[in-house]
């Protein structure tokens, strides 16, 4: 007669192997977040996973407006961090976060910066109409948060038209940053704490006046099928441990 018992325990063990396997994975959330936050979430990451033995986050960086549409298409994602309150509101409106989670968790200052080594008197806005400035980077106001405050900056200059001429637009505020410190542009529009990460390469010539707070929003995806890790995430980054790391990274507090 047959012996069945060997298949009946590699089924059992096979079993086994899933349970342990979705385990593995139950505590691992991806947190989609602006690229001006990618120094300080990496640290605040690393952080939350210390505080929560066995969880992972994984981290995808990008323009507010593009991690938005990645969403609206069905990408797994846990946490929404952005840069600006519209795109969350666009998120709220369609239904993609959880909006009894949203919390404004940082503030941010918008500059301009020049190369290191730049000569050219930069004060505010109207000396980037000089004729020795020809190229300006911008992120795309059409879906990067940075690129919109410097539009409504320079529109209520009265300077848009003439800024735009000279506009080299950009997917997000880091690859602005990046044109910047290797002399493609002679300014760029970025948020004070990225330029901290490149001191050395960048220096800020003026901030940017608004009629607008810059905060940083964050919830729960709607989606998320780690609700729980999600809002625990999104309290620590609200907690004293995660705003002393973004304090450090040089984001005020909300």
């Amino acid at each position: 007669m047959p012996d069945f018992q060997f298949p009946r325990r590699a089924v059992l063990l096979g079993a086994i192997g899933l349970v342990w396997s979705s385990l593995a994975l139950a505590g691992e959330i991806t947190v989609s977040a602006a690229s001006s936050l990618t120094n300080a979430f990496k640290e605040v990451a690393q952080r939350f996973e210390q505080q929560h033995p066995g969880s992972k986050v994984l981290l995808n960086f990008g323009a507010s407006g593009a991690l938005l549409q990645q969403i609206a298409k069905g990408a797994p994602v846990d946490v929404l961090a952005s840069a600006d309150q519209d795109t969350m509101d666009q998120a709220a409106q369609q239904g993609l976060i959880l909006t009894s989670g949203r919390r404004n968790f940082a503030r941010n200052t918008l500059v301009v910066v020049v190369p290191a080594g730049s000569t050219l008197p930069m004060h505010g806005l109207q000396d980037l109409t000089q004729l020795a400035v020809q190229r300006v980077a911008i992120g795309n106001p059409a879906s990067v948060p940075v690129g919109r405050y410097s539009q409504r900056a320079l529109e209520a200059a009265k300077l848009w038209p003439a800024v735009q001429a000279k506009a080299i637009y950009t997917q997000n505020v880091r690859q602005s940053q990046d044109y910047v410190a290797r002399g493609e542009v002679e300014a760029g529009f970025v948020y004070r704490t990225d330029a901290l990460v490149q001191k050395g390469k960048v220096r800020v010539a003026f901030t940017v006046p608004l009629a607008e707070v810059i905060h940083y929003p964050i919830a729960p995806a709607a989606n998320s099928s780690h609700i729980v890790e999600a809002r625990q995430f999104v309290n620590y980054v609200l907690s004293p441990a995660g705003q002393a790391i973004l304090a450090q990274h040089g984001f005020l507090k909300p």
